[in-house]
């Protein structure tokens, strides 16, 4: 194919990315909205490389008029998890869902690779709405925690490097390593309830130290510049071992103070 039909093949390819980003996404932000916890952290997605499309289907044998039907991750798009646990729930999403069909899933967490490697793998037929009508295509989830990620982004580099000749002596390493972080990941596990009630409580503050500087402006553009400049200072003290009371209670007395001058 001439690069001028490349680009029109991989057309559907980057808009699958794109509309599966932007649905994870929302998937994540209608949990925080609910004030939930969200079983997914981030979620990005990539289309593979003409170069890497070129080499899986010569390493395979796959003709190129059949790489649409064979080649499973041209589109990709990798969800990342905190905890081990999370992992089943996103995956539970994707069963759920009308908008594509699962085609098969591959499990490298309960069957890690002899590499070391660990993640969830789903493989998706999903339609395509283009410009002169529907087209299925298949795409690859790749679900794992960040540990697992940061292994995996260290293995590719490594393969890359090695052309997939790693040495002996370095693989041995890299398993080793991919061991360790399913270890952290357990441990994270063991605590993953102390973690949630941190990190609300980060969320929790964050949004009262918001609420109150929006305040301390209004004051401020209001020309209430003695008050603001007091408030201020209380917010400073707080900011770094306030208690959310203590700081509840300062957003409660400046709105008292918006109210009376308004």
């Amino acid at each position: 194919m001439a690069i001028g039909e490349w680009k029109a093949f991989l057309i559907p390819y980057e808009q699958a990315v794109e509309e599966l980003k932007v649905k994870f996404r929302s998937i994540r932000k209608e949990y925080r909205r609910k004030n939930e916890y969200s079983p997914i952290e981030f979620v990005t997605g990539r289309v593979k490389e003409i170069s890497s499309i070129l080499e899986k289907a010569n390493k395979f044998n796959i003709p190129l008029d059949r790489i649409d039907y064979e080649i499973e991750d041209i589109a990709g798009i990798r969800v990342m998890c905190q905890f081990v646990d999370d992992i089943e729930k996103v995956v539970e999403i994707i069963r759920g869902r009308k908008d594509m069909q699962i085609l098969y899933e591959k499990d490298y967490i309960t069957n890690v690779k002899e590499s070391g490697y660990r993640s969830y793998h789903v493989i998706i037929k999903y339609p395509v709405n283009m410009a002169d009508g529907e087209k299925d295509i298949l795409a690859e989830f790749q679900i794992r925690t960040l540990a697992m990620n940061f292994w995996a982004t260290i293995e590719h580099s490594l393969n890359y490097k090695y052309k997939h000749e790693i040495p002996d002596n370095i693989k041995l390493k890299l398993k080793n390593a991919g061991d360790a972080a399913f270890q952290l990941d357990g441990q994270m596990l063991e605590i993953k309830d102390e973690i949630k009630d941190a990190q609300k409580l980060f969320e929790v503050k964050s949004s009262l130290v918001s609420d109150i500087m929006n305040n301390i402006l209004t004051l401020s553009s209001m020309g209430k510049f003695s008050e603001a400049k007091r408030y201020q200072a209380q917010l400073n003290k707080l900011i770094e071992e306030g208690e959310v009371f203590e700081l509840t209670n300062l957003l409660r007395n400046i709105e008292k103070v918006l109210e009376m001058y308004k």
